[in-house]
């Protein structure tokens, strides 16, 4: 018996690096799994097909969540495919992209986290819990300084954090519990790739500042934890980094 049977979970972001992990590693504890992408459906179909492989139930939804409509479709989903919605994992993130307007970062790491969870609240049942996904560069933007090149990502997504803690008393009414983890930048991820670039040898200089960096799929366990640990709702469960809690 996986301590999910019977549950179905959203992921948000899931079609590769830590989302996809989380995702996988969730239907491995026997929920049923929503995997978002926004544009590469290729990727999303992957991971379906290895839950299913694995024996497992997954399903693929193309949703860009800055979108009203990316955010019903992706909601109606979970409900339409496996009945109902008991964890909401919100992964996906960004703002280092280019063409994407100088509001995306906005857009995304706050607004569409925001509206995702109110589309999510309405069908989520008591004892559900709802996960969200930062980094200490923005947990901790307010006192820790970051990179130049990412503090406007690092203050949309504090933003995003602010936003939803608001939501926590509406969520306590209905039963259901909220959980941060913030981790320190990871290896392999888009994010710190992009970083890389724009500032070579930004990743190292972490690396060796905080002793090592963890993994995606290390990250990702962590997170997959949190969605059944024991916790008091509005709980921050840090992952690495802790040279942060000198500063």
């Amino acid at each position: 018996m996986g301590k999910l049977d019977g549950k179905t979970a959203v992921v948000t972001g899931s079609s590769r690096g830590i989302g996809a992990e989380v995702a996988t590693l969730l239907a491995g504890e026997g929920a049923a799994v929503v995997v978002n992408y926004r544009q590469k459906a290729p990727r999303a179909n992957k991971v379906v097909a290895a839950v299913e492989e694995a024996g497992g139930k997954a399903v693929a939804v193309g949703a860009d969540l800055t979108q009203a409509e990316g955010v019903d479709s992706l909601i109606g989903a979970a409900l339409e495919n496996f009945g109902g919605l008991d964890v909401l994992v919100l992964n996906a993130s960004g703002g280092m992209e280019t063409g994407m307007g100088e509001d995306y970062a906005l857009k995304l790491n706050r607004d569409a986290q925001v509206n995702t969870l109110n589309a999510a609240i309405e069908h989520m049942p008591a004892g559900s819990r709802v996960v969200f996904v930062t980094s200490h560069q923005a947990h901790f933007i307010n006192t820790v300084p970051t990179m130049p090149e990412y503090e406007p990502v690092a203050r949309s997504k504090r933003a995003g954090e602010d936003a939803l803690r608001e939501l926590v008393p509406a969520l306590e009414e209905k039963g259901i519990s909220f959980i941060v983890v913030s981790g320190d930048m990871i290896e392999g991820t888009v994010t710190s790739r992009l970083l890389d670039r724009s500032s070579p040898g930004a990743i190292e200089a972490r690396r060796q500042e905080a002793g090592r960096l963890y993994s995606v799929e290390e990250f990702a366990a962590e997170v997959a934890k949190a969605v059944t640990m024991e916790a008091e709702t509005g709980h921050t469960e840090y992952v690495g980094g802790a040279d942060y809690f000198a500063k």
